[in-house]
């Protein structure tokens, strides 16, 4: 598998070379204890073979000691990351030899211990995410930067959409779909909704009062109806009497019309409208009519054209509120963000089905794919190269791991000391 190399630390080569002189600096002073133990021992030696006696044994002692505990803790801490002296030493450069075992072993701790569904649903309910997420975007300007992010996340979902791929999902999607299915039946049961409402009773009296309209403007049209359909040999003046009467009765007839609501043509209105509703939903002749005339409508030229190009109008409406900040699209958004925000704080209710929402949602995808997480652990550290990962965990961690060795030395004087002393009480 091809070897890749850990990134640089936070803060670049400065940072990594700080640290890498505060390494090399522990390591001199773990040193010097070693140095100085060495030092003491080989002096005390000397002053007991000289003759010297009484304190001197106890500070060889010690010193040996401290020796011996700061070469054990140098061993321990080399074999971390090499070979101590570059001799394979068993169980030695453990880190290199051991580095995919360790992101195994750190992948199964993650999944255990944080990418369960008992732990992530204990600690969103303590984090209170969903209300400072209202706290958050409640304020304006939180809200219009979300908002400004949206309107990008829209201009490049837009631009690198291919129009041609759009319009023929438009079109076998929504479209087709559309006109697959029979128009009669909704279509009564929207018009029966509406008549049972009175909602159309404004269009009927709209119709009424230009039909008035009409033929109180139109006199002389209807005396030439009129007269056009008389017989040849009546009167002139017997076709004027009577077709002045008729236009009066006409007008006579609007007027009713227009002012009485409860006029009969009304009523006859009505009814006819409401049986028209009943027939596009249960008569099967209506119903083939509004078929034909639904084919009509959508094969019009006119329609096609509309149709082709709903994607490019739709697309150029979009461009323009995305990228006008105060079009009434971002507007409305960002007003809609913050009433979410408020909602989100003061209503107990939603804030706690928000709650579960994303209590559901992250459990589902620990449950379903808590292994796919901790594999990228595992891959990514199985990926590193051995020598680059055991340098960089030691300039990380091996400052602090010198205190080891210097511990190490103190210690072992004085335990040294401790047992010397003990030995010469005894003995």
């Amino acid at each position: 598998m091809e070897q890749t190399t850990l990134a640089d630390p936070p803060g670049g080569l400065a940072a990594e070379q700080a640290k890498r002189r505060g390494l090399r600096k522990m390591k001199l002073v773990a040193l010097s204890f070693l140095l100085g133990a060495t030092v003491v021992f080989a002096l005390t030696s000397w002053a007991e073979a000289a003759g010297w006696t009484g304190w001197v044994g106890y500070v060889r002692a010690a010193a040996e000691a401290g020796m011996v505990g700061a070469l054990a803790d140098w061993f321990a801490v080399t074999a971390l990351f090499r070979h101590p002296l570059r001799i394979p030493i068993p169980h030695t450069a453990i880190i290199p030899n051991k580095k995919d075992a360790l992101g195994d072993s750190l992948g199964d701790f993650v999944g255990t211990n944080f990418l369960s569904e008992q732990v992530i649903r204990d600690k969103l309910r303590r984090a209170g995410v969903t209300r400072r997420l209202g706290e958050w975007v409640a304020q304006r300007d939180n809200a219009e930067r979300v908002t400004s992010e949206l309107a990008t996340l829209v201009r490049g979902l837009v631009t690198v959409l291919r129009d041609e791929d759009v319009q023929a999902v438009l079109e076998s999607a929504v479209v087709k779909r559309l006109l697959d299915q029979p128009w009669g039946p909704p279509l009564g049961k929207l018009l029966e909704q509406v008549f049972a409402d009175g909602a159309h009773y404004k269009l009927v009296d709209l119709i009424c009062d230009r039909a008035y309209e009409w033929v109180r403007d139109n006199h002389s049209t209807v005396l030439r109806v009129v007269s056009d359909r008389a017989p040849s040999w009546s009167p002139k003046f017997v076709d004027a009497m009577l077709a002045d009467k008729v236009y009066g009765e006409v007008l006579s007839f609007a007027w009713a019309v227009k002012t009485d609501v409860n006029h009969p043509m009304r009523l006859a209105v009505d009814k006819f409208l409401g049986e028209f509703a009943q027939d596009l939903q249960k008569d099967p002749d209506t119903m083939a009519r509004a078929e034909q005339v639904k084919q009509q409508v959508v094969n019009h030229p006119d329609v096609q054209r509309l149709i082709g190009s709903a994607w490019t109008t739709a697309k150029g409406m979009l461009l323009a509120a995305a990228e006008d900040p105060s079009s009434e699209l971002r507007l409305r958004v960002r007003d809609g963000l913050i009433s979410l925000g408020e909602r989100l704080v003061a209503d107990d209710e939603l804030r706690s089905k928000v709650d579960g929402w994303l209590e559901g949602a992250a459990a589902y995808v620990v449950t379903h794919y808590s292994r796919e997480i901790t594999t990228i652990i595992t891959d990514t550290v199985e990926r590193w190269d051995a020598e680059e990962t055991s340098r960089k965990i030691e300039l990380q961690v091996g400052r602090d791991l010198q205190f080891i060795r210097i511990n190490g030395t103190v210690v072992g004087a004085l335990a040294g000391l401790v047992i010397y002393s003990v030995a010469q009480a005894i003995f």
